[in-house]
């Protein structure tokens, strides 16, 4: 069976960073990269291992809606310049990567996607709680700081949403740290307790009539702000890669094809 790592490149790199007193020692950084890598294939036992970065062409998400991720700090220069030999490091042990053309999640949710669709197993090694909208039984979400995987049972009861759930509940709240508008007055306790009603977004707007005429008019007032921020943050799952698994098959495994 195949069993790919795969790593969100600038998740890991940049939390690195930002922990680093002096940001121009990229060095440390690498060090610390290829630290992470080898503990990682020791940990998992992958047979393919992938290092998906984030490419510099505008995304999609961000035609649809200039505001997208508005006012991120951009990656630190010192950073940007060292990634070309941190790739390479990486590659030396045999850890290597991938540059998606614009945002790095849609290509790691697809490799995941297709792994699991092929009977294969996919842990995907970030911090962000975006991929918890992926249910395939056979994806896990691995967090390498904390050493532990991603708990979906106990981000249902943090948002006290389930997980099939969880773009309706981004829809009607947005999401601050990307920029996601949501609805203007629409917190996340009301989505919640909306949802758990109506169970959906389109089950809800199908019955706003039950609803008082305030809340029922923030909801008629948001919809397409909320129509676009469940495009935002809805990971594409099958996008068209052009990748064949055997440039990333770690040594004395087999191979296969995505």
């Amino acid at each position: 069976m195949n069993k790919l790592l795969i790593i969100d490149g600038l998740n890991l790199v940049r939390r690195i960073h930002a922990v680093l007193p002096d940001e121009n020692d990229i060095t440390s950084v690498k060090e610390r990269t290829i630290s992470a890598a080898k503990k990682l294939l020791k940990h998992h036992q992958p047979s393919h291992a992938i290092v998906v970065w984030d490419g510099d062409e505008e995304s999609w998400r961000k035609q649809l809606y200039p505001d997208y991720k508005k006012g991120r700090k951009p990656m630190p220069a010192p950073l940007k310049s060292g990634l070309a030999d941190i790739k390479a490091a990486l590659a030396e042990v045999n850890v290597h990567s991938h540059d998606a053309l614009s945002e790095a999640d849609d290509v790691i949710a697809t490799l995941a996607t297709k792994i699991a669709e092929n009977n294969g197993q996919a842990i995907i090694v970030s911090t962000d709680k975006g991929f918890g909208q992926i249910s395939q039984n056979n994806i896990d979400i691995w967090d390498h700081f904390k050493q532990q995987y991603f708990d979906i049972k106990e981000y249902e009861k943090k948002l006290a949403v389930q997980q099939n759930q969880i773009l309706d509940f981004i829809a009607l709240t947005g999401d601050s740290g990307n920029k996601v508008p949501g609805i203007a007055g629409i917190g996340p306790k009301s989505a919640a307790d909306l949802l758990n009603k109506f169970r959906s977004l389109a089950n809800l707007y199908k019955s706003i009539d039950n609803l008082g005429a305030k809340q029922a008019q923030k909801l008629l007032d948001g919809k397409e702000m909320a129509r676009v921020s469940y495009k935002l943050a809805q990971l594409q799952c099958h996008m068209p890669l052009n990748i064949n698994l055997k440039q990333f098959r770690v040594p004395s495994s087999h191979e296969g094809r995505v």
